[in-house]
C-alpha cells in the first residue's frame, strides 16, 4: 500500500458559493492534511487528527504555508492550437482560416502530434489543471497521441477527434461516412481506457453538413457514455453563416437540437449570443455551456453573460480555449472572467471562481464524485498553490488579511509560477517537469513539410 500525507492549508468545495461570506460552501483547514492511499484521497481534515492515520511508511511532504486545492479542470481547449497561440490580428472566421487550419493540417504526422501532445499535457499540468476536455485534429492519429500522452501521466482527460466534412482545407475534410467510422473507431479504443474519455465532436456547424449532423446524432445514440462537443454562437458573422447554412433551423442552438445532440453530456463553447429561448433549451436539455473569456476578448467575440444563464436555470462552466485563449492558466482565465463581468455589472467572487475551477467544472463534467473536490475516495488530482511566488504578489500580500483576498491576489496576479506542484493520483507532477524539462526540436519535421 503507498500511502502519502500532504500538509498545509486545505480548501476544497462542497457547494456553489452563494456570497463572499458563504462559508458553508467550502472546507478550510488551516493547518490541514489529505491523507493518500494508492491514488485515492483517504481523509481530509485538521492535521493534528490525520498525521497519526498515516502509517509508518507513508511519506510525509509539508506544503506549509501553501494552499492545497484540487486540481483545475478546463471544459474547453483546443491541443492542435497549441503553436498557434498569439496569432495576430483576427476574429473567428478569419483566424481559423489565416492560422488554425494550417497548423492543424501538421497534425497528420504523428510524429507531430505526439510532440505536441507531450507538451501540451506538460503545460497544463505546469499550470495547475489535472483534468481537461480537448479537441484534437480531424486526423486520427492526433486523437491517438493526445490519449497516448494523458495515460503516460495517467491524466484524466476528455478529447475526441474534430469531425469537419465542408468549408475547411482538403487535408482537414473527412466525410460523413469517414467522420463516423474513425469516431466510433476511436471510442472502442480510447472510451473507457485506464482515465479516458471519448467526447464525439462535430466542430460546429458552419464545417459539418446536414449529413455529417446525421451521422453525429446516430453516434450520440449509439454512445450515450461519451460527451459531445462543439461551437455555439461565439461571433456574429459566425452566428449568421451557421443560421443560413441550416435555414430551417429556428436558430443556431436549434441546429444542434434538431439533430438531438443536445443533452447533460454536452458541451457548448462559448454561447455569446443567445436568446432566451435559446438558453432556455440549453436549461431544458441540461446542455452546457462554457464561458471561455480570455478567448472571447482576444478575438474580440463579446462578453458572456453570466447572470442571464443563471437567471434562466442553464449550466455553464469556464474553460482556457486555447488558442484562441491566451494562457493555458485556469487563474488568468478567472482573472480575465472577472473583468467580462465585472465590465456588465456582475460580480465573481473569489470563492466563486475556485469553486467554478474545480467542483463547478466537475459538475458540469457529472464527474464530481472523481475530481474537482477533496473527499473521501476521490482521485488524489491536487495543485498546490504559492500565494506569495512573484516579488509583486509577496509584497501585495503584506496586506491581505483573509482568505477571500488571498485568493483573489492569487486569482489576479498569478500564472504558472505560483503552481508550487502538481499531483496527479497522488504522484508529484509539476516538480518532475521542472527537473526535466520537455526537448524537442524547435520545427518538428510536420512544420517543414506543410507548405
Amino acid at each position: 500500500m503507498s500511502q502519502l500525507l500532504l500538509r498545509g492549508r486545505v480548501l476544497t468545495f462542497t457547494d456553489a458559493p452563494k456570497s463572499i461570506d458563504d462559508t458553508a460552501s467550502y472546507s478550510y483547514f488551516e493547518d490541514g492534511a489529505v491523507l493518500i492511499e494508492n491514488g485515492r484521497v483517504v481523509r481530509v481534515g485538521d492535521h493534528a487528527a490525520l498525521a497519526p492515520l498515516a502509517g509508518p511508511q507513508a511519506e510525509i511532504v509539508d506544503h506549509r504555508p501553501h494552499l492545497i486545492l484540487p486540481g483545475f479542470i478546463d471544459t474547453h481547449l483546443h491541443f492542435p492550437q497549441t503553436q498557434a497561440i498569439a496569432s495576430y490580428g483576427a476574429q473567428l472566421l478569419e483566424w481559423l482560416n489565416t492560422y488554425i487550419f494550417v497548423e492543424e493540417q501538421k497534425f497528420a504526422s504523428s510524429a507531430h502530434a505526439d510532440f505536441i501532445a507531450g507538451r501540451f499535457m506538460d503545460e497544463l499540468l505546469r499550470n495547475g489543471t489535472t483534468s481537461a476536455v480537448a479537441y484534437c485534429s480531424v486526423h486520427p492519429e492526433s486523437v491517438d497521441a493526445y490519449f497516448a500522452a494523458a495515460e503516460k501521466r495517467n491524466m484524466l482527460m476528455i478529447g475526441g477527434k474534430v469531425m469537419m466534412d465542408r468549408n475547411a482545407p482538403e487535408g482537414l475534410r473527412d466525410t460523413a461516412q469517414t467522420g463516423y467510422d474513425e469516431t466510433k473507431a476511436l471510442i472502442a479504443k480510447w472510451h473507457g481506457r485506464g482515465r479516458a474519455h471519448y467526447a464525439i465532436s462535430p466542430r460546429f456547424a458552419i464545417t459539418s453538413t446536414p449529413e455529417q449532423m446525421e451521422m453525429s446524432r446516430v453516434l450520440v445514440r449509439e454512445h450515450p457514455e461519451c460527451y459531445v462537443q462543439t461551437h455555439l454562437s461565439e461571433n456574429r458573422d459566425e452566428v449568421a453563416y451557421a443560421t443560413s447554412l441550416y435555414p430551417a433551423a429556428k436558430d443556431y442552438t436549434d441546429i444542434y437540437a434538431g439533430y438531438d445532440l443536445l443533452g447533460k453530456k454536452m458541451l457548448l463553447g462559448h454561447c455569446i449570443y443567445l436568446s432566451d429561448r435559446e438558453i432556455a433549451v440549453l436549461a431544458e436539455t441540461g446542455s452546457v455551456a462554457v464561458f471561455c473569456p480570455t478567448s472571447n476578448l482576444f478575438l474580440g467575440s463579446g462578453l458572456f453573460d453570466r447572470d442571464r444563464f443563471q437567471t434562466l436555470g442553464a449550466r455553464f462552466s469556464v474553460a482556457t480555449d486555447v488558442g484562441g485563449g491566451t494562457s493555458f492558466s485556469m487563474l488568468e482565465t478567472m482573472a480575465e472572467a472577472y473583468k467580462v463581468l465585472h465590465v456588465q455589472g456582475q460580480r465573481l467572487s473569489p470563492f466563486a471562481s475556485y469553486y467554478m475551477m474545480t467542483l463547478g467544472n466537475a459538475r458540469a463534467l457529472g464527474l464530481e464524485d472523481r475530481i474537482g473536490s477533496l473527499h473521501a475516495g476521490a482521485d488524489a488530482d491536487i495543485t498546490v498553490l504559492d500565494s506569495r511566488a512573484k516579488p509583486a504578489m509577496e509584497l501585495r500580500m503584506r496586506t491581505a488579511t483573509t482568505l477571500a483576498e488571498e485568493l483573489f491576489i492569487l486569482q489576479t496576479m498569478g500564472d504558472d509560477r505560483s503552481v508550487a506542484e502538481v499531483y496527479v493520483a497522488g504522484k508529484p507532477m509539476k516538480s518532475r517537469l521542472d527537473k526535466h524539462p520537455a526537448a524537442g526540436p524547435a520545427r518538428s519535421a510536420a512544420d517543414l513539410q506543410i507548405a
